[in-house]
């Protein structure tokens, strides 16, 4: 039986082993590890990727976050529009800086952020909103962008899961007024540990933030502002520039295994799929299937080799963090709903024909109803 885990990353880095090996020896060379010129040319080069003016290297994507609020003034007293379906690095984002995440109900086909809620949870202290493009899939930023204005709020990107994702040549990263990227080992473009960015148009905005992730510092020892320490070390960023030459070619082969799912399932009645809509747009970060019986299919694929996951349960307003101020079960039936019958199955470039066809056995061989 083939054993097919729900992430592989030993195949990467074989793949890249000897340009991996060059960068690291290129830092080593330099004995310089901190901010030096492999952010910098990683910051040019992600930037450009993303059609963003800007890209400012961080610790963490929830960094990154936090760090794009806290330029923007946003603080105490303030409220930032979540969507209720999300990693809770989300909400924790807010919190940091010391202002409210308010929740949001999702869209029950794309599970992405749903405008008309987000419109009805802004109140008077509502400064940002905060989309996901959740799974790689883009959140409806036209539509929110609309609601911002409307509103006289900020716009900003929860990208981490949407390296390279893009719509009609308008890239993550580039869709509002800032967004933060995760390089967390399993994202589309992950690092070797922790690791993020910040991407943005605006040439003011991405200064603040450089004296923010750097203690304040536009000259050492000179603290202009109150900030932290969250920067990206040089050996990352010289082994994300050797895989961001790879991105698109992985990106485009997560999206084939997508297509290969999604003609294999169509007719599986007890499935929820992904909507085809957006094939070549999304980043397919994870491939989410819905099933009432979520439990039992992915333990049926475990018994045929096949390692599933689950995106994400408890959702960030049922941890024990933020029942402490008060959620509760019901409060977004949708969200709730839909991350009951989520599961995560097997998708990275690095899948082999032959386990894509093991992984489209199983669920069929696990879905279907026994013969009578």
């Amino acid at each position: 039986m083939i054993q097919i885990p729900a992430m592989d990353l030993a195949p990467a880095r074989e793949e890249l082993r000897a340009e991996l090996d060059a960068a690291a020896d290129r830092v080593h060379a330099r004995a310089w590890y901190v901010l030096g010129d492999e952010v910098e040319g990683f910051e040019r080069e992600f930037a450009d990727a993303c059609e963003a003016t800007s890209a400012v290297g961080v610790a963490s994507g929830l960094d990154a976050l936090q760090l794009i609020l806290r330029a923007d003034g946003i603080g105490p007293g303030d409220e930032v529009v979540v969507p209720a379906y999300t990693a809770v690095a989300t909400w924790m984002a807010v919190s940091l800086v010391g202002a409210t995440p308010v929740g949001a109900d999702v869209d029950p086909v794309t599970y992405n952020v749903d405008p008309a809620a987000v419109e009805a949870a802004i109140t008077e202290r509502t400064r940002s909103i905060l989309p996901v493009h959740l799974f790689g899939r883009l959140a409806p930023m036209e539509a929110l962008g609309k609601v911002a204005e409307r509103h006289g709020l900020l716009l900003h990107e929860d990208a981490a899961q949407a390296h390279g994702a893009g719509r009609a040549g308008n890239r993550a990263g580039s869709l509002a007024r800032a967004a933060g990227f995760s390089f967390y080992p399993v994202k589309n473009l992950g690092a070797f540990g922790d690791g993020g960015a910040v991407t943005t148009g605006d040439g003011e905005l991405a200064d603040r933030i450089r004296l923010l992730r750097t203690y304040g510092w536009r000259r050492r020892g000179q603290s202009e502002i109150k900030g932290l320490n969250s920067r990206l070390d040089e050996l990352q960023a010289a082994w994300l520039r050797v895989k961001l030459r790879r991105l698109e070619a992985w990106n485009d082969r997560r999206a084939a295994i997508a297509r290969r799912y999604l003609d294999a399932f169509e007719d599986l009645a007890d499935l929820e799929l992904p909507p085809r809509d957006g094939l070549h747009e999304a980043a397919w970060h994870q491939f989410v299937l819905g099933s009432p019986e979520r439990d039992a299919l992915g333990a049926g694929l475990q018994e045929h080799g096949v390692q599933t996951l689950v995106h994400y349960e408890p959702l960030p307003h049922l941890t024990a963090a933020y029942r402490a101020d008060g959620h509760a079960p019901g409060e977004f039936p949708i969200a709730e709903r839909l991350a009951s019958r989520a599961l995560s199955l097997p998708m990275y470039p690095h899948l082999t024909d032959a386990q894509v066809d093991a992984v489209i056995a199983a669920v069929v061989d696990v879905s279907s109803p026994p013969a009578r």
